[in-house]
């Protein structure tokens, strides 16, 4: 550890509210696993280290959008979540994880699903769609070789090799870029300017 941010990691094995505090997430579910307990969903997510555990309200609302969970049946699909302060524990705001969007939902629409507000008091909640399939982003370009490197002499490539590099390869990267900025400039017809 070599920052303060990396001393924050809470000591639960689970997804906490807190975790969302900065904004919501996208996360795509690996599998569900059911068991005995006040909390028997353990869902895996691709992009987080700990399992999310929703609460009654919300698993009612993936059953009612998704059905039953069971042969891998939710595996690929996406959830956002957010922290909501609003959220009340025993009559006090604790705040908690609440879900925005969903994947596969009926017609690709906004999807509503009755729950239990506040103090047992029946609602609707409602999710908004997402995409079935993630965006897919650009694969990181691979590291640039040593010779690639030396061969190189445009700055904006060798930026781009900069980006995609470790720090061996950044030192080098480095040393390419102050040896073309000392390297005197040649005039039109091959002799130096």
């Amino acid at each position: 550890m070599d920052d303060i941010t990396d001393t924050l990691a809470p000591k639960s094995d689970q997804l906490d509210a807190v975790d969302l505090v900065a904004g919501p997430q996208t996360f795509t579910i690996t599998r569900v696993a059911i068991k005995a307990g006040d909390q028997p969903a353990d869902i895996h997510l691709a992009e987080f280290p700990r399992v999310w555990r929703p609460n009654k309200n919300t698993r009612r609302l993936l059953a009612a959008a998704w059905g039953s969970s069971k042969d891998g049946a939710y595996e690929g699909r996406r959830v956002t979540l957010y922290y909501d302060p609003d959220v009340e524990f025993g009559g006090a705001k604790v705040g908690g994880v609440r879900v925005s969007h969903m994947s596969h939902l009926p017609g690709n629409k906004p999807f509503s699903a009755l729950a239990l507000i506040k103090k047992g008091r029946p609602g609707m909640v409602t999710v908004a769609p997402l995409p079935d399939t993630a965006p897919t982003r650009p694969a990181p370009a691979a590291e640039p070789t040593a010779d690639q490197v030396a061969a190189c002499s445009d700055p904006d490539a060798l930026r781009d090799m900069w980006h995609a590099s470790g720090a061996e390869r950044r030192a080098q990267i480095q040393a390419r870029v102050a040896e073309l900025n000392t390297t005197p400039a040649l005039d039109v017809e091959g002799g130096a300017a």
